[in-house]
């Protein structure tokens, strides 16, 4: 299935109508399933849908490392895809004690869980210590808009990016109509590449809410920004979790809201 497709549209500009077609971003249910077990099933973009299962599979804690699952098959079927993960029965037990089964809308990474408790859960500490200078993050985030290009086609989806100083610059970069499954895209795109996130930052085009700031912080990114602002509940994770939190982030600059010290910003303190 592909991620986009063409369809006819009709226009009005500039006081003249018009004939033509636009490009559209596909969304499908995707169902995440342990052994033939419904776990979720998320509205997204059916693309890189392998990272996808191993990124949600770590950033859900149903697995600890990729390798822990055995075998992912991609299956299309009449009402969407299938993502069949296989792994050890005594790992599926456990995933079945703490099933939800939920129909994911685009804008939401909490739905169908059973408690509040699991809403709140404390984040997993982030002990990584990246450091850069206030322009590194700028240049950083400048690089993910060349490497949207699902974006660029549709103006309709998400992205998050790994980048890390020096030469390595953005290491990768997973696009999604929903932004928790571009970060989970993200997640296993470096889980299955064998990076090591504890020494870079996760990059965003979204807003940040809590559970975007849970899942950098089961991956273990010290840093994460975005070109939004936080939530209030986000921040207090980001503190709890030792994530250093940048948001607002534009071309003329970016506010800081937790653990400050990874980032360098001497020019701006002697301006002060």
């Amino acid at each position: 299935m592909d991620p986009a497709r063409e369809v006819p549209r009709q226009a009005w500009r500039d006081a003249a109508a018009s004939h033509g077609t636009r490009t559209v971003a596909e969304e499908t249910p995707i169902a995440m399933t342990y052994n033939r077990t419904t776990y979720a099933v998320m509205m997204a973009t059916p693309s890189d849908l392998e990272d996808f299962a191993i990124g949600f599979s770590l950033t859900e804690r149903v697995i600890q490392r990729a390798d822990q699952i055995d075998e992912i098959e991609i299956v299309e079927v009449p009402d969407g895809i299938e993502l069949r993960m296989w792994m050890d029965a005594d790992r599926v037990s456990a995933v079945e004690r703490r099933l939800r089964r939920i129909a994911g809308p685009t804008g939401c990474g909490l739905c169908g869980i059973d408690s509040l408790a699991e809403a709140a859960r404390p984040p997993a500490p982030v002990s990584g210590d990246l450091r850069c200078s206030a322009e590194d993050l700028l240049a950083a985030m400048r690089l993910m808009a060349p490497g949207q290009v699902l974006n660029h086609a549709t103006r309709a989806v998400h992205a998050a990016g790994f980048w890390r100083p020096g030469t390595q610059g953005l290491v990768a970069l997973r696009e999604d109509v929903g932004r928790h499954n571009a970060l989970d895209k993200l997640a296993g795109a470096l889980a299955r590449a064998g990076q090591d996130p504890s020494d870079g930052a996760v990059l965003l085009t979204s807003r940040i809410s809590v559970e975007l700031v849970q899942k950098a912080a089961a991956i273990g990114a010290p840093v994460l920004a975005a070109v939004s602002a936080p939530t209030s509940l986000a921040l207090r994770t980001a503190e709890a979790a030792g994530i250093t939190l940048a948001g607002i982030v534009r071309p003329d600059g970016f506010e800081l809201f937790t653990h400050p010290r990874r980032i360098r910003m001497e020019a701006a303190r002697a301006a002060g």
